[in-house]
């Protein structure tokens, strides 16, 4: 009877290892694509597809996004497009309360997503919140300006990523001697943050921080 129902435990238990991780994969999809679907609000409501044909198609607005983004990519990747760019930028920037808020944007935007920058590219270690106690970090750059002036070692900008959520977190400035550089990728850290320590890296390695580039 025990056998039994250890049996049937370990049934139960191999088909949720089956579904949990593609019912939360559909979940995360079915979220984004939905929240895409959304800007099709932002078309005028004669020409919004569910109307012109009829029947409303999920994912439609997804795909739509996509293209959108995919055509603005191209039409600005030219000469004309980056000047009518440039006009653009300088004409919000002149906006009241517009203008700071855009250019602070931009400028992330363009350190996260650029091929050529450093932030977000190197996993590293730190101890955090207290000597003792470590956790993952990512490089996001140097401290400039003003807080660079106070700061009387060499120190590092790094973002902590919160579990199992990490699009919220910490912004910290430490000491680049207390910073190790991991060697496993981005990708590897995010997974094992989101597992909260249960995906493991293979093979973690441990040595000084590279300066940024």
């Amino acid at each position: 009877m025990t056998t039994k129902k250890a049996t049937l435990k370990s049934v139960f238990l191999t088909g949720l290892l089956v579904l949990v991780p593609l019912a939360i994969t559909l979940w995360v999809l079915n979220l984004i694509i939905g929240t895409m679907d959304e800007t099709l609000l932002l078309v005028p409501r004669a020409w919004q597809p569910e109307r012109l044909i009829g029947i409303r198609l999920p994912g439609l607005g997804a795909v739509l996004t996509l293209a959108f983004v995919f055509v603005v990519g191209l039409l600005t990747h030219n000469f004309i497009g980056q000047k009518l760019v440039g006009w653009w930028n300088a004409l919000v920037r002149r906006i009241p309360l517009v203008g700071p808020l855009y250019s602070s944007v931009q400028q992330v935007s363009d350190t996260l997503l650029s091929s050529n920058g450093n932030a977000f590219r190197k996993a590293l270690l730190i101890e955090y919140p207290r000597r003792g106690s470590w956790t993952i970090a990512f490089l996001t750059g140097i401290p400039g300006g003003e807080v660079a002036e106070h700061l009387h070692a060499e120190h590092v900008s790094v973002y902590v990523p919160t579990t199992p959520n990490p699009t919220s977190g910490f912004f910290l400035i430490v000491p680049k001697s207390e910073a190790i550089e991991l060697d496993m990728s981005v990708d590897t850290a995010l997974k094992y943050i989101v597992s909260m320590g249960v995906v493991a890296p293979a093979t973690p390695a441990r040595r000084p921080i590279d300066p940024p580039i």
